[in-house]
């Protein structure tokens, strides 16, 4: 059984970012999550997750579609 809900070391370690990073994200609300146990630990779901890559991906081609490869 593959587990629903990954920790933000995890999530870091899918996107190759810091852990500062995948905070912020979730603080921004930009990668949804939940906090669960007595001490508030977040948790994305691994469904959020991939909705968020995609996401990034339709930007990233909107972008590209109006700007070409111009940062």
């Amino acid at each position: 059984m593959s587990n629903r809900f990954l920790t933000l070391a995890d999530v870091t370690e899918a996107l190759n970012i810091s852990a500062a990073q995948a905070y912020a994200l979730v603080r921004s609300g930009d990668l949804p999550a939940i906090q669960v146990g007595g001490r508030g630990q977040w948790r994305v779901e691994v469904t959020e997750l991939e909705a968020y890559i995609q996401r990034l991906y339709a930007q990233t081609r909107a972008k590209v579609d109006a700007n070409g490869f111009e940062d």
